[in-house]
């Protein structure tokens, strides 16, 4: 499929963005140094990620509080949370994770009230999509298209009706070719990314592009590198959303 003119230029700005956050390899590094000393978090602000395995990422459920290690795992919102404590140690923010393993769009409706809602972030996260075609696949789930459209557009109305002050960000559902994410994934999952893109301009959200910044990496390194099983990122790659996560978003 042949990239839009729009498309090219996001991915440039992610590989720039890579680059200037970026050590040895050019998409890996600190970002501290890019960091302003107060972004558009306000001082005491509440901050929420939610998804699914990406986002929970072993974090152990029994501890709910805010800034608590156990309670982030070690993936992409522990970097965020963990980086932003540091570089501002007066600013009182609260950073939840709710994401939960396993999770498609309609596990996530169940749980809204409680898990968003009720938490009431100044900043909410979402990552969510990557389950709803997998499990599809492999015979779990028949969810289409549209209701992924019709749930995650829910979600999002329900969060401007309750909280209308809340920073919402989508972040782009990704699959890297390797492991688990076949052929048979495509196109499918490519209209899913497009629908979570419109919902997200037409909420006037925010958008990160984690699709892009996989697609820029795999050129210093193969996909298996960054998601040993297309779906699950590495080391690496939990860091590498994390910065994106980041230069996007300007907490």
């Amino acid at each position: 499929m042949r990239e839009t003119s729009e498309s090219l230029l996001t991915r440039r700005r992610v590989l720039k963005t890579a680059l200037a956050a970026g050590a040895s390899c050019g998409l890996v590094g600190s970002v501290e140094a890019h960091l302003p000393q107060q972004g558009s978090l306000k001082p005491g602000s509440v901050v929420v990620f939610q998804g699914d395995s990406v986002t929970d990422c072993g974090r152990n459920r029994k501890h709910t509080g805010p800034n608590d290690s156990g309670a982030f795992g070690d993936g992409f919102p522990y970097h965020i949370a963990s980086r932003l404590l540091a570089i501002r140690p007066s600013s009182a923010y609260k950073f939840y994770n709710r994401g939960i393993s396993g999770n498609r769009v309609p596990d996530l409706e169940e749980r809204w009230q409680k898990d968003a809602l009720d938490l009431k972030p100044d900043l909410l996260s979402i990552l969510i999509g990557v389950n709803d075609l997998w499990h599809k696949l492999e015979g779990e789930y028949d969810g289409l298209v549209e209701q992924y459209e019709a749930g995650l557009s829910g979600l999002i109305e329900r969060t401007k009706k309750a909280l209308p002050k809340t920073r919402l960000v989508i972040c782009e559902p990704f699959a890297l070719r390797c492991g688990v994410v076949t052929d048979k994934w495509f196109p499918e999952f490519d209209k899913r990314q497009a629908v979570a893109r419109r919902l997200c301009k037409q909420a006037d959200a925010t958008w990160v592009p984690f699709q892009i910044m996989f697609n820029a990496a795999c050129a210093a390194a193969k996909a298996d590198y960054w998601a040993p099983d297309g779906v699950h990122p590495s080391m690496g790659g939990h860091a590498l959303m994390a910065n994106v996560w980041i230069q996007f978003v300007k907490p």
